[in-house]
């Protein structure tokens, strides 16, 4: 395979139409393609679901002229792969058949018109969101990319970012900054509003991203504020689709499947959601023929998803880096930890979430299991594990706060939030150092010396657990007000005291030894 890479010619233009006969390519005309889509944050995600969404209903004749500017905020990396294939690049679906054996279907998206690199051209990028053709900004740029404090949802304006961008309208860093700035040009040069839609894994995503471009935007002018408050539109969304990192081995096989080299093609399952409200300041294409749905209110699925899907995801991470499975296909073939996440999900979250006609709560747990079993993916834990300041309140401290409100048991979730507490040694069970990689990394990384130190001095045992999980659930960043329930604290202080003295495989062994969760 390394050969046909290495000496293929590069995916462009050109190239479509040799490529084999089962990979779907552009069947529309680029040419006619306008940027009427600005996305801030062009990773795989994006490239995975957004754009792979929008080239579907291209493709399906459903509207035109949709096409996207992705914006890179920090490195150039995907614009330099990108731009010499003129934008195209390859998307491969990755699943296992019956007998386990992977596959692959192939396309290549044609709707990225262009690539910018915000550091490089910041005026590009400003211009860019207050140009005429632009009727959305969409973005992809992670929870710790809104520059908030996790627990309470308000902006930080002590955020390095954030002070920057204030004194630097000209060349900001943040996607606020870019937004606000961004909105203030296009507003004096009298353009029409725009709808700014977050794809972020966040609980209200649209009401927290009005809160942060408002919020920036005060500092700014008064009249900004209440033209942004008035004229533009904030859906909130939902989005599911597992996207694991391209490897130097994807390329090699992608390049083997089509005949030519794709310096960058994005990987995913071939599972996708994308639920949005349907609540736009501009026109918008129908994404509908790509496999989205537009509702009245996102909320309800917002949970699901933050909670099922996410929730379970962080809690598999974390226990899974310090047992050493690398990959989530690795990890579910532990027959301890597949218990562990599905009677989480049945026992312990499904309960909390609100009611969804249609929905068959089962059903969506046993497929989301299914899910994270497909061994064609080979989705890398610690890449899930990275950020937990930022995931913890929304994945799982939020299905804690109901649990307790109704005053039920959670000694899963708390194995999940001591798993997250644990894996903050930065060790796992096999010795082998990694990486905290986390906004927060210093200050994490002080709350657990002191932790370590408030449990010496408390002794041995239950007590020194206590202690240890106290000053750790104390972080107010992360935590809230939740550091100061005692049965949280308890709770999160008998799981971390079991992981410690029996390990991960022991620890799942004796919850599965208690039976499900009884009330109190």
């Amino acid at each position: 395979m390394e050969l046909v890479a290495r000496e293929a010619g590069r995916l462009q233009p050109a190239s479509l139409a040799a490529l084999p006969a089962q990979v779907a390519r552009p069947g529309y005309d680029r040419a006619r393609l306008k940027a009427r889509i600005v996305h801030l944050g062009l990773g795989a995600f994006a490239r995975a679901h957004l754009a792979a969404v929008n080239d579907a209903a291209l493709r399906a004749g459903a509207d035109p002229d949709w096409g996207i500017c992705g914006v890179s905020l920090r490195q150039a990396d995907t614009r330099d792969a990108l731009a010499p294939q003129d934008g195209l690049y390859a998307l491969a679906l990755r699943s296992a058949d019956d007998h386990g054996r992977p596959r692959q279907q192939l396309m290549v998206i044609g709707c990225l018109l262009e690539a910018l690199v915000a550091p490089e051209d910041p005026q590009a990028v400003l211009a860019r969101i207050a140009g005429p053709d632009t009727r959305i900004v969409s973005l992809t740029v992670t929870e710790k990319g809104y520059c908030h404090d996790p627990a309470s949802g308000r902006l930080d304006l002590a955020h390095p970012d954030i002070v920057h961008d204030l004194a630097q309208p000209a060349a900001p860093r943040s996607a606020i900054g870019f937004l606000a700035w961004g909105l203030q040009r296009r507003r004096a040069a009298g353009l029409g509003p725009v709808t700014l839609m977050s794809l972020d894994n966040l609980p209200a995503n649209g009401h927290l991203l009005r809160g942060m471009v408002l919020a920036f935007a005060a500092r700014v002018d008064a009249g900004l504020v209440d033209w942004i408050a008035s004229a533009c539109a904030f859906p909130c969304s939902m989005v599911d689709r597992i996207v694991p990192r391209t490897t130097g081995e994807d390329r090699c096989a992608v390049a083997e499947a089509l005949g030519v080299r794709d310096a960058w093609p994005v990987l995913a399952e071939p599972y996708l959601e994308w639920v949005i409200e349907d609540r736009f300041a501009a026109r918008r294409p129908d994404w509908t023929a790509g496999g989205a749905r537009f509702v009245a209110e996102a909320e309800p699925f917002e949970t699901l998803k933050l909670r099922m899907v996410n929730g379970a995801h962080s809690a598999l991470a974390y226990l899974s880096v310090m047992a050493g499975w690398a990959t989530v296909d690795q990890a579910m073939a532990q027959p301890g930890l597949e218990r562990y996440l599905s009677e989480l999900m049945r026992t312990e979250i499904a309960p909390t979430l609100p009611t969804l006609p249609g929905l068959d709560v089962e059903q969506y747990r046993q497929r989301l299991l299914r899910r994270y079993a497909n061994p064609a993916l080979r989705h890398q834990t610690r890449q899930i594990a990275m950020d937990g300041s930022q995931k913890l309140p929304q994945r799982l401290l939020e299905t804690v706060r109901a649990r307790l409100a109704a005053d039920l048991p959670m000694p899963g979730l708390a194995l999940a939030v001591a798993g997250w507490l644990h894996f903050l040694r930065g060790v796992d069970q096999a010795g082998r150092r990694y990486e905290i990689q986390d906004p927060m990394a210093g200050i994490l990384a002080r709350q657990y010396a002191l932790a370590e130190q408030a449990a010496q001095q408390a002794g041995q045992g239950p007590r020194a657990m206590l202690a240890w999980a106290g000053v750790l659930t104390g972080l107010e960043a992360v935590f809230g007000d939740l550091g100061q329930d005692p049965r949280f604290v308890r709770a999160v202080a008998q799981a971390a005291q079991s992981l410690r003295s029996l390990g991960v495989a022991g620890a799942l062994g004796a919850l599965a030894a208690q039976g499900p969760p009884q009330a109190g």
